[in-house]
């Protein structure tokens, strides 16, 4: 079977935009993949903050695997799926990945301290007392393009741009 790519427009496409927009703000952490230095996939979640631009602002510790992980390799990929009590069929399960660019924000700087500010603003004290130790780190997550799915035969790609583009299995194959 190959895929075909079929674009989508109008109210459709709108709705589609705020269906995965509804998915990804149903939620406080994400799920973020990396990989390790010698290649394993690593797996975890962290409390996020969302940019205007679409990027995703993450505070996390050198004790984690993430951080080593995304300061060596800065590809990764994150996850926001709908809780399974809600889904009617898990292997439809409602979901949005990302494949994103991280970049490391430096402590000090105007554009990390104002990030910092609204993560604490977001999540509060603890947020405080982890900007006072020096092994949690910034990073931006750059979306590069993703896929969003709904249902069966109801998968998108996201596009670079932030638009959606059906997905089409040919069955013929």
């Amino acid at each position: 079977m190959s895929k075909k790519v079929a674009v989508i427009e109008g109210e459709e496409l709108v709705a589609i935009a705020e269906s995965c927009q509804k998915l990804v703000n149903s939620h406080k952490t994400l799920t973020l993949s990396t990989l390790s230095p010698d290649g394993k996939p690593e797996i975890s979640y962290t409390p996020y903050l969302r940019g205007e631009d679409g990027t995703f602002y993450i505070f996390i510790s050198e004790l984690a695997h993430h951080t080593p992980n995304l300061q060596a390799n800065p590809l990764c990929s994150i996850l926001f799926a709908a809780p399974e009590s809600e889904t009617k069929n898990l292997f439809a399960r409602e979901r949005v990945f990302f494949h994103c660019q991280a970049e490391e924000l430096p402590r000090g700087t105007e554009r990390c301290d104002h990030w910092l500010d609204l993560i604490q603003e977001k999540f509060g004290n603890t947020v405080e007392v982890l900007r006072n130790l020096p092994d949690f780190h910034l990073f931006a997550l750059k979306p590069q393009n993703g896929q969003y799915t709904v249902g069966f035969g109801k998968a998108f790609k996201i596009n670079a741009d932030g638009s959606f583009s059906h997905i089409v299995i040919d069955k013929k194959k």
